[in-house]
């Protein structure tokens, strides 16, 4: 089998269980020139480049090194490109939610680039090559006949409708901080440092609360607050609940809204965060919200009859300290509710793509949050239920359970 026509193939079964197509038939020369595709009568194994000359055999050092198998090798190539494709898109998805790309072309319902520049105020040469782009990675679908690009409804519900659950327009924001806080996070592999949540470049702030928002918008007050014992009628006759490490308060206020004879008390360590907080409740017009900057494990007040943690138990360093103040905090038939990434308790459990998604999150934010923290944990973003359930009972909890799911979350509840 030729180099081309492997990778053709490889190429081909990656499309067919990844939904994308890689067009590899000048990915590999055989023979070295850069000007065209492969000659397929040359056989791999005599691949070699116009002139080299011929290496000199080295000395055997040990056992001979196992043979390749090129269909094997092939595939693996194909996925790479596949995998490559993705990240440098990643980018040019940020800028087509950043411009409002996406939205424009869904209002006109198909575009051309012409029509496209013309509709967002941008050029249309860089638009041309934009559409390029997401055509070909399947984000956008192109019309050979009309020769226009429009979305899918499954394409919108994604990259349009920011109230879907399925939106993940957002998400793309935090892959900024990853880039740029990469050397930060090679010093810290070398050192065992950790990098503290405030030191990572501000587009996590706002990817976070991107990323997470559509899911609490779509779940938290029809589906998880229900799931969580007596939670729902206390909050709907007027209760007393706080929110520990609410981030922008995106979580915060939409409790407040949907109970408004409730009051939310948002904290966080991040004052910028808590800043932000309040700057969108004002926006919201919500009042019955209050944003203080705490940590988990100093956070005032008592008698809360409900508490909740989104996304963030894994992140502390102390989350031990975390359950010990709020069993405290919380009235004798108060609730705990702990929203976690869906993740089983095994490795096995978790090679899967959610668990790629939030090792890649926990590797690069989570483990390093807790390692910057006094406390001697970094659960990561993939604990699973074992490992939380000894968490809150060292903490002093009796009771705790799985309450709801989603694809991406587990919800617990946690009672005295």
């Amino acid at each position: 089998m030729t180099t081309q026509t492997s990778l053709r193939n490889a190429s081909a079964n990656h499309a067919a269980t990844n939904g994308s197509t890689v067009n590899v038939d000048d990915l590999v020369s055989a023979k070295g020139t850069g000007t065209g595709p492969a000659d397929s009568s040359v056989p791999v194994a005599t691949v070699t480049p116009p002139n080299a000359p011929t290496p000199a055999t080295p000395p055997s050092t040990g056992p001979a090194a196992p043979a390749l198998d090129m269909p094997t090798l092939m595939q693996f190539l194909g996925k790479m490109v596949t995998e490559l494709g993705a990240a440098a898109t990643a980018p040019l998805t940020l800028l087509g939610d950043q411009l409002g790309l996406y939205k424009a072309i869904a209002k006109a319902g198909a575009v051309t680039s012409e029509t496209l520049a013309q509709a967002t105020e941008t050029n249309e040469r860089y638009i041309r090559e934009w559409l390029a782009n997401q055509a070909a990675a399947g984000y956008i679908t192109y019309d050979g006949a009309s020769e226009t690009f429009h979305l899918t409804p499954e394409q919108e519900a994604v990259f349009v409708e920011e109230g879907s659950p399925c939106y993940l327009g957002g998400a793309f924001y935090s892959f900024v901080s990853l880039f740029a806080d990469q050397p930060r996070l090679v010093e810290a592999f070398r050192t065992g440092e950790g990098i503290s949540w405030g030191n990572h470049h501000s587009c996590l702030f706002c990817g976070v609360e991107k990323f997470f928002r559509p899911t609490y918008a779509s779940h938290l007050v029809q589906d998880w607050i229900p799931s969580i014992e007596g939670a729902d009628e206390k909050l709907r006759a007027g209760a007393k609940a706080a929110d520990v490490g609410c981030g922008h308060g995106a979580s915060t206020i939409l409790m407040a809204q949907a109970y408004p004879d409730s009051h939310f008390y948002g904290y966080d360590f991040h004052e910028p965060s808590i800043r932000a907080a309040r700057a969108a409740a004002k926006k919201a017009g919500v009042t019955n919200v209050t944003f203080e900057v705490a940590t988990a494990q100093d956070f005032p007040g008592s008698g809360y009859d409900f508490v909740t943690f989104f996304d963030c138990l894994h992140d502390m360093g102390d989350p031990v300290g975390a359950a010990a103040r709020v069993n405290e905090a919380l009235t004798d038939d108060g609730s705990w509710m702990i929203v976690e990434p869906m993740a089983g308790d095994s490795l096995e459990d978790n090679l899967n793509p959610v668990s790629r998604l939030y090792y890649a999150y926990s590797t690069q934010i989570c483990t390093p949050s807790a390692l910057s923290q006094d406390g001697g944990h970094s659960l990561g973003a993939q604990a699973g239920p074992k490992r939380m359930k000894a968490i809150v009972s060292e903490g002093g909890f009796g009771k705790f359970r799985k309450a709801s799911d989603t694809p991406f979350n587990l919800i617990y509840e946690a009672r005295k």
